[in-house]
Formats: C-alpha cells, structure tokens, sequence
C-alpha cells in the first residue's frame, strides 16, 4: 500500500504542491473507475451518484470493496460545510416526513464509528431531538440499554450506553442513520434488538445513499410488516451495485498482488518530521486550548440534548478564533482531523473555523477501517497514513488510518482528539502527531474533553433475598444436588400455545420469556428413543462430563461454585457436581440461574451469590453453545452488573459439556452430539418449566420465576438420566484424564464458527435473522419442542443423533433436508415469517 514521501518545506514555511502530488481527481475522471475496471463492479443509480461516491478495496474478509463518500468527511478531506450541509439538509427532510409534533418527540441513533457525525447533523436539522450514536468504547460506569452486530463490519460489536436510561424508552420516532443502506442487516438488527426491549410505532432510516439490491429492496416493507410499526426511508441518492461472481476472492488476490507488487512504493510507518517543523521535537504537535464548554458531551456517546447543542452553538465562535490565532502565518489549505467515533465535535470546530479564516478549510478523520491505497485519479483512497492506535481500545492494539492526507498539499493540520486518546502512543515516534508531522508543515493538537457521565446515585438497600429453592419441594433433584435462584410461579397460569406464542414473538408484541409453551407430552415411540439413546451416549455423557469438571478444577477454581443456567445447563451442573464428588471427594455448591435473551441474566440471582461466595469462584455452565448467543448475552450481562452494582470478579467464560458453535473455550467436547436432556422438557430437568421474566409476576427485587410441574411426577426421567450417566464414572477415569490432558495442552481459543455458519446459513435460506436459526442437535430439539420449525437441515449421513429429531418432524410435517458439509449435525429453522395463518388447520407448521 502507498504511502508517499513527505513534501520538502519551503522558506516560507508551506509546502509546495507540485501537480502529480494533488489528491484531488482531473474533471471527469470518477473515482471509482480503477475499481470499476479491474473487478467487473457497476455502480448504476441516480445521476448525483458518482459525484457522491467513489470505490476503492478493502482488507476485509467479508466484502472486497469499499463505498468511499465525497461528503462524509471520513476517508476522503472536504469542504465542513458540504459535509455538515448534507446531514442538516436530510434532518430537515425528516422534520417535513414526520410533521412538527412527531418530530419534537423523536430520537436519533448513528452507527459507530462512520455516521456519528452524520446522525448529529441530522439531529440538528431535525430539531431539538436528542441524539445518541453506538459505540465500541465500553464505559464501566454507563450500562448498556442495548448492542447489536453489523455482520459485514471489521470490527462488529456496537454498544449503546446513554447516560439517561430513558431516552430509548419514548414511544415517539426513532430515526437511525448510517452512511449508506446496503443489505439493511445492519438496520434490522438493530430496530429488532430495540423493538424488543422498547417497542414503539415509527422508525425512520436515514442515509447518504440507498444502494440496495434488488433482493433486499422488499425486506424492510416485510419487516415492518413482522413488527406492526411504520417504517420510512429517506436518502439523498439511491442505487445499486453490482458485484461479479467470485469479486471477494477476485478483490483479495488483486489487494495481495498490488501490496506484493516490487514497483509499488513502500507504505512508510515512520517519517522525519517536515523541514518547516525545525525547532520542535520530531513528531510533536503545538497544543491549542479550545475551552471546550463545561458538561457539554464531545458527542453523542453518551447522549446530547438540545440544551447541550444549545451552549454548543455559543462557544463554537470562541474556540474557532483560538484555531485561527494558532494557525502559521499564509496558511492557505488546512485540514481539521477528526478521530474515529469523534466526528462531529471536529466537523463543528472546521465549519465554524472555516468562517473565519480566508484559508480554504477541509474535514476528514482517522479511522480504524483497512483500505488498499493507490495513486491513481480513478481511485478514491490516494495516500494512507498507518498509526497505532492510541485510546487504549477495548479489543486491543492495532493499526489506524488516515486517507488522503499525504501529498494533500496541506499548509497545517489540525488534530482533534479526546482526552482518552491523548496517550503518549499518540505522541510516540510513530504515532498519529509523526505521521501529520512528516507530510504537514504545521501540525496542531486539540483535545476535547472525554465525557464520562457522573455515576448514578446508590440505590436504597434492596430487601434481603430468599434463600435458594429446593427439592423436593421445588423440582425432583434432591436438595444437595442444586439449589434454585428463583421463584416459584407454580400457581400460575403461563402456558400459551406454541402457535399463539410465534405470532406474538416474531410480532414484537411479546418477549418469548413473558410465557411457558404448553409441555410436550412425549408419546410411547419418542420415549423409546429418549431410552435408546441415553443408553448409547451415557458412556460418552461420562467422559465429557468428567473432562469439563477436571478443566473447571485445573483452570478455574480448586473449589468452584457451579451455577447452571437454567434450565439446560442445570443437569450439566448436577453432574459435574457427582463428578467432583466422585473423583475428588469435593462437595461443591451448585446453584440455577435464569438468563434471558434479550433480557441478560438474574441480577438479584448475582447479588445473593456475592453475598455468599466469592465471585472469583463462579463457573457458569451451560449443556451446549449453538451460535454463542448466551456466551454474548452473559458476557454483556455481567459487564453491566459490575457498572451498575460495582461488584467485579465474575468470569463470563461459560462451561459447557459440548461446544460444537467453538464459543467457549472451558468445554468436554467440540463434538456436536445428541445430549439426552435435550430430548424432553421438564421431564428431565427436575420438573421446573423454563424461566419466565415477566414485568407483573417478578418485580425489581424478586429472582427471575419459573414452574414447578408436580402434575408430572409419574412421567419424570430426571434421576433415571443422572444416575445412567453416572454410573459409567468408574469405567470412564481413564478415558477422562487422557481427554482433560489434551484439553489443557491445547489452543481451544473460539473461533465462532458457529456463528459465521448461522450468519451464512440466514443468508442463504432468506430467513436474515440468525435468531431463527438454531444449530446444533439440542437447539434443533428445542425448536421441534418449543417454536413454529420451518424447516431442519441435517447433515449428510447423520445417523442415530437425528432420530429423536426425525421423529419430531414427521409428527409436525416438517421437512428434514440433508445437506453436504453442514458444520453441525443438524440446524433447525424457525419459520422466518409466522402467523398462525402460516399453519394448516391441524396446527402443523407450513412446508415452504
């Protein structure tokens, strides 16, 4: 990749600007044609298009090429008040879509780190809306009101941490804005992670450029449909590109042979520092004292109100003059440089900075996105800088970037950064200020103070919480083998049919956790199938049972407290327990659990557990991982537990007794194998239903509820599956202690296959929610037992495993496709677009 050589320094300080070096294409030529020749790619759409945009590659395994806007302000420097002037213009249009009321009462969202600065222009435009942007800087003392994945990103995690709980909590519009609308993953991901938890009537999306196919054109009209809200699109250009079979790999072999190319100039990741910076030590930058106003945010991270934009707007004039007075005498072009997630605090500075000055201002900033640059006018991304990073990020080191700064012809440069990224790696020999400091003649640094909102106050000691139930007069384990931290909702009525309970999931109108599906009674034939395989796997059942305890002990804790997440992982538990007991003589304490998708685990179940145990000691254990939603779930749970309660120490790492998605890396096996307790509900797990998070039955100091099916006694398989499973401890001790040796010795690092196989296998299928994709045996029984199936995809020549599943299909006419090289077993899919008229009139689901 290019990086070029710094410019000479002339006498009177500015650099000079020879023809070759200019960044700026010839009139005519698109910025996209280098692309667009080598790779087959059309981008066809609206006349403004081109204008708008141009292409350039990427380093990114997932998509080959890269939508580079002109008016973004991100990889490409321009005019602050054309890229300040496209967000207000389409808040403006938002205002007129929604009306005056509406629009008093809307919120907006932008996605991190490319539209934080395009969501808050559109929230300036649109009024006195407050706005919020994602993130991927997790604060310890916000909690999370949300997060979700942007499948086709570099870095996918998107976290939501406003400093008012309630600002999603509104029933007026919520306006998101992105960039750009390509597939609408992203979007729906979003408006169904939010909907679920803050269910509201209107959504508008906003963008640059509309730029979907054909394919996905109908889905967000479908999934407006699915949730009974309105959904708008407002855009400044639409169109479409069209990608070539085979254009990632094609895009990847011309990114490696361009980079491996001897006539390619080397990227440089050190420079001296520019002659007309003599004087100053090499990389250092002059430091201006903006002033910033107190308790204004530096941007949307943590929310920004019209009061904040209020005190904004008055000190912008101020700190701009502070700019201008810094600036070298005859600057004549200067670039104000933004930071990642920081776009719109810099983009402000430059707008009002380009009204006072006569210099000619430009806007761009840094970013973590890896983009091939070549010097060619046909080609978006000219000259790249490379950096560490240097805010100390959550995901760790790496590089960052900054596009077509480099033979710019730039007399000064103006770097705004927070408080956060003021390190010493910012300053360091290769750092961001050496890197300007070896192209610019003048560099300048200006540090917005990092808002960290102010932690809430302590709440009032809650009331002291129960003591854990126990058998026999809660569940059919006996009381040393698991004590519940729940309640008991026995007496009421939660059961639902599972038809009636599809329709109001997928709907949005209710979370799957408020109701029970009505127990599956399992006939004669399934019961001999249940047998017939408890028997053919209890041996196997022993030896990753006995594996997964001695990682636990080896690794984790010499006395672990066990604490299942109810209700699969509860047998697991029970079982690691007699393994300990067992081999070890230990008497362990094991407790259960709730955990709620969407809803994150018990946080009374954490608080009684810190009350009793050291946290340090807790192993949460799960039966099996499908695509790792729990493990994230978890993870995101007890990090806002610790923000919320300041109780640290609990390990989100989960183990399981088999981990065929590989999401953990404390598990007995990868092997994706039928685990008996998945066959049946209740009658294996002790008679409790499965948890139930319902705002009328469990209120704010009460555990998470669940059932107690006493009615059931005489069908319970509970202690029979134990005790089979641990009879066969003894002749597994070898077995065990040669598999737990090769567990510790070896690199079981996750590599979330699985969940790169749920993404592709929603994707092919047209399903585009992996929340309806369930893989895995045990998540493929729970469909069949649980939800509407669709349809179950079985791996080719699966034997004995998918009998129980076979079985289950033919009862409810869903069809079983085998399919070659299917990373599991089987995967079931959930029918993607339910209503009870999308079964026959005997309750089946529909055959599509």
């Amino acid at each position: 990749m290019t990086e070029r050589a710094h410019a000479e320094g002339r006498a009177d300080g500015t650099a000079e600007r020879p023809a070759e070096w200019s960044t700026e294409r010839p009139p005519g030529v698109w910025s996209g044609s280098w692309v667009a020749d080598r790779l087959g790619v059309e981008l066809t759409g609206d006349d403004t298009l081109t204008g708008l945009l141009g292409l350039a590659l990427r380093r990114n395994p997932k998509r080959a090429h890269l939508l580079v806007s002109h008016v973004l302000g991100k990889h490409v420097p321009q005019s602050p008040s054309v890229v300040y002037g496209h967000g207000v213009a389409l808040g403006r249009r938002v205002r007129e879509l929604l009306g005056a009321a509406a629009a008093r009462r809307a919120v907006v969202l932008g996605y991190a780190e490319t539209a934080t600065g395009l969501g808050h222009s559109v929230a300036d435009g649109l009024g006195p809306a407050p706005y919020l942007h994602s993130t991927r800087r997790p604060v310890a003392t916000v909690a999370r009101a949300g997060g979700f994945e942007e499948s086709h990103s570099h870095a996918t995690s998107h976290l939501l941490l406003p400093e008012d709980p309630a600002l999603l909590a509104g029933d007026g519009p919520l306006v998101l804005v992105d960039d750009e609308f390509s597939t609408g993953n992203t979007v729906l991901n979003t408006v169904r992670a939010l909907h679920e938890r803050y269910p509201r009537k209107r959504y508008v999306v906003v963008a640059l450029v509309d730029m979907r196919s054909p394919a996905d054109a109908g889905r967000l009209d479908d999934f407006a449909r699915e949730i009974g809200a309105r959904v708008d699109l407002v855009t400044t250009a639409s169109g479409t590109v069209r990608l070539p079979p085979g254009v990632l790999e094609k895009g990847q072999e011309l990114v490696a042979r361009h980079e491996a190319s001897p006539t390619a100039p080397t990227e440089q990741r050190a420079g001296a520092p520019n002659a007309a910076s003599a004087g100053a030590a090499p990389g250092s930058a002059q430091r201006v004292e903006l002033c910033w106003p107190h308790d204004v945010p530096d941007g949307g991270r943590h929310g920004f109100t019209a009061a904040h934009r209020d005190r904004l707007e008055d000190a912008l004039p101020g700190m701009a003059a502070r700019i201008a007075e810094a600036l070298p005498a005859g600057a004549r072009r200067v670039l104000v440089l933004g930071f990642e997630e920081l776009m719109y605090a810099p983009l402000r500075l430059a707008h009002a900075l380009e009204q006072a000055v006569d210099a000619e201002v430009r806007y761009s900033t840094t970013t973590r996105s890896p983009v091939l640059a070549v010097d060619d006018p046909g080609y978006a991304i000219r000259t790249r800088l490379v950096f560490p990073a240097h805010d100390d990020p959550a995901d760790g080191p790496g590089e960052r970037y900054a596009y077509n700064v480099a033979g710019a012809g730039f007399d000064a440069v103006v770097a705004v950064v927070d408080s956060a990224a003021d390190t010493p790696a910012l300053h360091a020999p290769d750092g961001l200020t050496a890197r300007l400091a070896a192209h610019v003649p003048h560099v300048l640094l200006a540090v917005v103070p990092s808002y960290v909102p102010r932690p809430p106050r302590a709440p009032e000691r809650p009331p002291m919480l129960p003591e854990p139930l126990r058998g026999p007069a809660f569940s059919s384990y006996a009381p040393d083998e698991v004590g519940w931290l729940l309640q008991d909702l026995s007496r009421v009525t939660l059961e639902a049919p599972t038809e009636e309970r599809e329709e109001a999931i997928q709907s949005g109108g209710a979370h799957y956790a408020e109701s029970l599906p009505v127990e599956y009674q399992p006939s004669e034939q399934y019961q001999q199938l249940f047998h017939a395989a408890l028997e053919a796997s209890a041996a196997r059942l022993a030896r990753a049972v006995g594996a997964v305890t001695e990682v636990v002990l080896a690794e984790r804790s010499p006395r672990p407290v066990l604490v299942s997440l109810a209700r699969a992982g509860t047998p697991v538990g029970v079982l690691m327990r007699r393994w300990a007991q067992f081999r070890h003589g230990l008497d362990l304490p094991h407790y259960a659990v709730s955990i709620v998708r969407g809803r994150g685990i018990d946080a009374n179940a954490l608080r009684w557990l810190a009350a009793h145990h050291d946290p340090a000691d807790v192993v949460f254990v799960d039966g099996w991982t499908g695509k790792g939603a729990i493990t994230r779930e978890l993870a995101a749970a007890l990090r806002e537990f610790e923000a919320s309660d300041g109780v640290a120490g609990f390990d989100p790492e989960i183990a399981v007794l088999a981990d065929p998605g590989s999401c953990v890396r404390t598990y007995g096996t990868r092997d994706d194998f039928l685990i008996p307790s998945a066959c049946l509900n209740s009658t294996v797990s002790g008679l409790i239903s499965r948890t139930v998070l319902r705002a009328d039955l469990v209120g704010p100091h009460d555990f998470h509820g669940a059932k107690f099916y006493r009615e059931l006694a005489g069908a319970d398989l509970s202690p029979a599956f134990l005790d089979a499973v641990s009879a066969c401890f003894p002749d597994a001790t070898d077995a065990v202690d040669a598999q737990a040796k090769d567990l510790l010795s070896a690199d079981r690092t996750p590599t979330w296959e699985g969940w790169a196989a749920v993404e592709r296998i929603s994707e092919e299928y047209g399903i585009h929610d992996v929340n309806l994709v369930k893989p895995g045996v045990g998540e493929t029984t729970r469909v069949m037992l649980r939800r509407v199936p669709w349809k179950v995809l079985a791996r080719a020549g699966a034997g004995a495993d998918l009998d129980h599943v076979r079985l289950l299909a033919e009862q409810r006419g869903v069809p079983v496709e085998e399919v070659p090289g299917l990373p599991y077993t089987c995967v079931g899919l959930i029918h993607p677009q339910y209503t009870r008229g999308a079964t026959g009139a005997d309750g089946k689901a529909v055959t599509l």
